[in-house]
């Protein structure tokens, strides 16, 4: 029951994915979360994460930010990493993630999602058939609706781990 918010990987930050192995895997697209995936909540885009989508841009990806916030968070980011974006795309629903691969023409075979959210992130994602990182958030301090959803999380880590 709890397998629908289960990623396909779980790591400790999208900065330790190994995005070159994943290109020559046949990956294009990489949809991200912005918001304690890639930096703090409501921060701007740091040097790291500058360096990311540059690297990202040189190996040949597509990229797309795809958020629930308003735009002027979203172009805020997108202004510094130069990537595609999507606001309050309404996460989990799956149009989000089926526009994001529109605009960056790739499909579900070849995307990829990184995000740290279960609920929203990686159950969209696994919902639109996309391979799913999930990573660990960045900062502690967190919106209130989502520190309440972090406890629930939890229980599906504890038995997502248990499997693993």
């Amino acid at each position: 029951m709890l397998e629908k918010f289960y990623p396909d990987e779980y790591l400790d930050s999208a900065y330790q994915i190994e995005f070159d192995r994943l290109y020559q895997e046949g990956y294009r697209g990489i949809i991200f979360d912005v918001d304690n995936t890639l930096v703090p909540h409501g921060a701007p885009a740091d040097e790291r994460a500058r360096k990311l989508f540059i690297h990202l841009r040189k190996l040949g990806y597509q990229c797309c930010l795809l958020s629930n916030n308003k735009e002027p968070r979203v172009k805020m980011f997108n202004d510094a990493v130069q990537a595609q974006y999507i606001f309050k795309a309404g996460k989990p629903r799956i149009s989000g993630y089926e526009r994001a691969m529109e605009q960056m023409g790739t499909n579900k075979k070849n995307t990829l999602f990184v995000g740290d959210q279960i609920f929203t992130d990686v159950y969209g994602a696994n919902r639109a058939g996309i391979h799913t990182i999930l990573t660990k958030p960045i900062h502690p301090k967190e919106e209130i609706q989502i520190v309440l959803k972090r406890y629930l999380e939890r229980i599906v880590l504890f038995f997502y781990q248990r499997r693993k």
